[in-house]
């Protein structure tokens, strides 16, 4: 009886839980977390789930379409099978962003806080800084220093990082400066703390939920950006390839072949779409004058 007992409750959480979690999550952000999710398994586990090389060639398969056996999504103008260069492009894709996007956090974050520490002509440096950065148009920037420096992956990653760190440097100076004026930052120095520890232990965990809606804003700008790039040949160079490289060499055989360009465009539109969703959501949830 009490192991009757025990099987219908253990039948009962489940859509306790589910229902617990819808009350707690919306269903696109559910759809949100489950797609990263999964990005983040193929980004560490794609060498494992590549059927082939990202270069092997067979000319007698060329351009075979979607549910071919041994070539699901298909192959490309070479042969080369969709799929395992789909998977490659994604791990691609989203290091170079992951990358940028912390690069772009730590360079802003550290402006805007050398800017509240020290007021007077750094303030001002930097703020001019930031508004030179906000008023360029970074595509032009990025295709003048790739076309000027060549291609290589360090360059398009470090490129990338200077994306949006405007934004990090004003969240991060004005969070600062308010919190700066608050008791605890007082208290802190006047027990003999160092501006460092001041700023990196007590100041830093204090707006990092805002700085980390800030990424999840900027993130999906920067796969967009890369992709651009890539899609006009100056981003990740051949035998390499990216979510926007596989756009950009699609084009030409989209009405022989458009699954070749439909697979990575269907990826950049649901990740971008899925941080996008998930980063309005941290907003509303961490920011608290939301009710």
């Amino acid at each position: 009886m009490s192991d009757t007992a025990i099987h219908h409750s253990g039948m009962i959480k489940a859509p306790a839980f589910i229902r617990r979690l819808r009350s707690m999550m919306p269903a696109s952000i559910i759809f949100a977390t489950l797609w990263l999710g999964f990005m983040v398994f193929v980004v560490f586990f794609a060498d494992f789930l590549r059927p082939y090389p990202i270069t092997k060639m067979d000319l007698s398969a060329r351009l075979v379409p979607i549910g071919t056996p041994g070539h699901w999504l298909g192959t490309d103008e070479l042969g080369r099978d969709v799929y395992s260069r789909l998977i490659q492009s994604i791990r691609v894709s989203l290091v170079i962003a992951f990358g940028a996007t912390i690069l772009s956090a730590v360079f802003g974050t550290m402006l805007g806080f050398l800017a509240a520490r020290f007021r007077g002509w750094v303030e001002h440096a930097v703020l001019m800084l930031a508004d030179f950065q906000a008023a360029l148009p970074f595509m032009i920037l990025a295709l003048s220093v790739l076309a000027f420096f060549g291609n290589s992956m360090p360059l398009l990653v470090g490129l990338m990082g200077f994306y949006g760190w405007e934004r990090y440097a004003r969240i991060a100076r004005g969070l600062a400066i308010s919190a700066s004026a608050q008791g605890y930052a007082s208290a802190v120095i006047q027990l003999g703390a160092t501006p460092l520890r001041v700023y990196f232990h007590h100041i830093l965990p204090n707006v990092a939920s805002t700085l980390i809606v800030s990424m999840t804003l900027t993130f999906p700008e920067i796969i967009l950006m890369e992709s651009g790039l890539s899609f006009l040949g100056l981003g990740v160079q051949p035998p390499e390839t990216s979510l926007g490289n596989m756009v950009g060499f699609a084009r030409e055989y989209l009405t022989q072949a458009p699954w070749i360009m439909l697979a990575p465009s269907l990826i950049i539109v649901l990740t971008t779409l899925s941080i996008s969703l998930l980063g309005d959501w941290l907003r509303d949830k961490l920011d608290p004058t939301v009710q």
